[in-house]
């Protein structure tokens, strides 16, 4: 049976979110039905709405998300009715050649479900990154929903979905960040300032956010910069050598996604320091850099996916820290709205003026 529910759909490239009447089937094997209660509104999905990602219209947006499981399929065997869960992008297969590996973050055969949700008309959808969560509700493959202690607050939980697990993981995972280092961080929204909360709570000595917007700069002092560079009126590079002793600091994380940007965090790394690109850069962009100056400087050039994460792993860890006080979740949630804000809250998103605005549903 279809379950006709509202949802946000992009049905063309640039064109407002409309919210449909759309149908969401009853789970097959290996799926799960997953009632949505809340839901962050991410750049990726203003992605998908510009046509950015790709040109598969319409889409159901919507994936930074927490719910609770509303039926299982056949198969599904450790979830059931009620569990509360946050949905992840990605369900590794265990068996492919990365996952083999120990990197199942860059799984060849990660699985979404195998039915697709609709328009009320029969249209298929194309749910973002696999999900589709401005949506009450959603179906996604079983190993997507990973249960998470019910007491978590779902305006909060949701974000560890996308945003938060690529920050935190960027500093914390690909970076390595340990008690003692200095770490620096360019662009501080909401993927930018969870990599300043990770490293702050792995115990890094100095923790510099970097960005041109003053309420970005507070955001970043609220979730544990012990320094602040506004880069509209000051030479970040400059300002971070000041901060480290002549040196540089020893991770720094580029969480914006420009040539511009990434240059700068290139030089702003001390002697054999790693740089960790998570900022997703335009298909377009090329950055030019003084291969001597790769050479000499030695460390590591890398990039974060999805903070290099293993979501039924990593998930509850992070919901753990956050119920016992020691990652403060809720510092992202800068509003609660309804699916109707949905193109509101995009617009106050470019604007900088939001952290994350959260759907409730």
């Amino acid at each position: 049976m279809a379950h006709s529910v509202r949802g946000v759909v992009a049905r063309s490239k640039g064109a407002p979110v409309t919210v449909e009447s759309i149908l969401v089937p009853d789970p097959g094997p290996g799926e799960v039905l997953v009632r949505v209660r809340a839901c962050g509104v991410c750049h990726t999905d203003l992605h998908y709405r510009e046509g950015a990602i790709n040109d598969g219209y319409p889409f159901l947006l919507g994936h930074e998300a927490a719910g609770t499981v509303a039926a299982v399929g056949p198969n599904v065997t450790d979830l059931q009715s009620g569990d509360a869960v946050v949905i992840a992008w990605r369900d590794p297969c265990g068996s492919c050649r990365s996952c083999r590996r120990g990197r199942p973050w860059y799984c060849f055969a990660s699985r979404n479900a195998t039915q697709r949700m609709t328009l009320g008309d029969g249209t298929p959808l194309a749910a973002a990154l696999g999900i589709g969560a401005f949506s009450e509700l959603t179906l996604v493959a079983a190993g997507q929903a990973v249960r998470i202690d019910p007491a978590a607050r779902p305006e909060a939980a949701g974000l560890i979905g996308c945003g938060i697990m690529a920050g935190f993981g960027a500093a914390v995972h690909t970076g390595g960040a340990a008690r003692g280092d200095t770490v620096a961080v360019y662009g501080c929204g909401g993927v930018g300032n969870a990599a300043i909360a990770g490293a702050a709570f792995v115990g890094a000595r100095r923790v510099i956010g970097v960005d041109i917007d003053p309420r970005k700069l507070e955001w970043a002092r609220r979730l544990g910069a012990t320094d602040t560079v506004d880069a509209s009126t000051t030479d970040p590079v400059a300002a971070i050598r000041a901060l480290t002793d002549g040196h540089g600091a020893d991770l720094v994380v580029e969480a914006v996604g420009t040539p511009a940007t990434y240059r700068q965090a290139f030089f702003s790394r001390d002697h054999a320091g790693t740089l960790v690109l998570v900022g997703v850069p335009n298909p377009t962009a090329q950055v030019e850099l003084p291969l001597a100056e790769v050479f000499g400087r030695g460390g590591a050039l890398k990039s974060s996916w999805y903070g290099d994460c293993l979501p039924s792993r990593d998930f509850p860890i992070l919901i753990d820290l956050y119920r016992r006080g020691r990652l403060d979740l809720d510092a992202f949630v800068s509003e609660t709205i309804g699916l109707d804000d949905v193109e509101t809250a995009f617009a106050r998103m470019e604007r900088g003026e939001v952290l994350r605005s959260v759907v409730v549903l």
